[in-house]
């Protein structure tokens, strides 16, 4: 039943009548909204409003002496054709186009990622190094779920690395089927759980799509429907994350989902500082001019690259801090925030 539609369009139409014409371009508006009236009474004849349309069409004529024979109102021009249909085919699944078109700007970005001896960067650029041993949720939102799994970096070491990481795409009816990817190290599938490289099925299932960017090292998934590309990376004896989330995305969560590192860093109680390692001078030396070669700003990257290269003894964690701070590079909307000075 569209008798809505009558009545907005007789709303449109007499929503501005002014001056001498005022009376005869009412009675025309009336008789449009008599004959959309009568198209929909078929549909309509047990709808409520449209009795009541249709009844208070006749007093308005009574009233206003209109003839039920004459003129009506032109149609109300509908919005323009391609926008409207290219909105439509689409679009609905590609979140940079749809809120365009909805809000007529580019939506804003977040980065987190999370790396080496594990360090978090978080969506509002706080910056922490965790001890966080077991499993942590990276993000837990309507749309997304990421755990990180940490195991300690050496027997007996106060630091630990991640050694797995689950993603889960949640279901989205008109995009894609939920969707799972795992990585542990010396593991970095090309493909989902299910053995599959996009969304499934769903007219919009090319809207996920994950790609090998370097094969066993470098997997890159993109999540179009939701504005969101994640980087998952291998780097000696560990897993990195690194995210870049459409804003609206990275905040739809409720206050029960309050525990994700990319959100609110590492708990106090699961912090270290970064000073702790390098009591050693000879080895500290060492890992500072290691670093330095991949990483000549001396920001938080680098100081990581040393804490790790220190920790673990392991000169491949410099590779990590590399890793991450080139993911930041592509992913940061404001390249002003990329290094961190603490």
């Amino acid at each position: 039943c569209k008798i809505l539609r009558c009545n907005s369009e007789y709303v449109a139409a007499t929503l501005n009548l002014r001056g001498p014409g005022r009376k005869a371009a009412y009675c025309d508006a009336l008789r449009s909204y008599s004959h959309c009236t009568r198209k929909t009474a078929r549909t309509c004849r047990g709808d409520l409003a449209y009795h009541s349309a249709v009844h208070g069409i006749e007093d308005l004529m009574i009233q206003n002496n209109c003839s039920k024979e004459g003129p009506t109102s032109p149609p109300r021009p509908r919005p323009p054709a391609p926008d409207h249909q290219g909105f439509q085919s689409l679009d609905i699944c590609n979140y940079e186009k749809s809120f365009l078109y909805k809000h007529g700007q580019p939506p804003r970005y977040q980065h987190c990622a999370a790396f080496g001896d594990p360090h978090i960067r978080t969506f509002h650029d706080d910056f922490h190094t965790c001890r966080v041993e077991g499993s942590w949720p990276l993000l837990d939102n309507d749309y997304l779920f990421v755990q990180a799994t940490s195991s300690p970096v050496a027997k007996g070491s106060n630091a630990t690395v991640t050694s797995k990481l689950t993603i889960i795409f949640k279901n989205m009816k008109e995009c894609i089927d939920q969707k799972v990817y795992q990585a542990e190290i010396d593991n970095l599938p090309a493909a989902f759980e299910d053995g599959s490289v996009n969304g499934g099925e769903r007219p919009g299932g090319s809207s996920l799509a994950i790609r090998e960017r370097s094969p066993g090292r470098h997997v890159e998934i993109r999540a179009e429907y939701i504005g969101t590309t994640i980087a998952v990376r291998q780097a000696g004896r560990q897993l990195s994350f690194s995210i870049r989330a459409a804003e609206e995305v990275a905040r739809a969560f409720t206050e029960e989902q309050d525990l994700q590192l990319c959100v609110g860093g590492c708990p106090r109680s699961q912090r270290i500082s970064r000073s702790e390692c390098c009591r050693g001078r000879a080895a500290a030396e060492t890992a500072r001019a290691l670093c330095k070669e991949m990483l000549p700003v001396e920001d938080v990257y680098f100081q990581s690259c040393v804490f790790d290269v220190v920790t673990s003894g392991d000169a491949n964690f410099t590779m990590a801090a590399h890793g991450a701070l080139e993911d930041a590079r592509v992913f940061l909307p404001n390249a002003e925030k990329l290094h961190i000075f603490q």
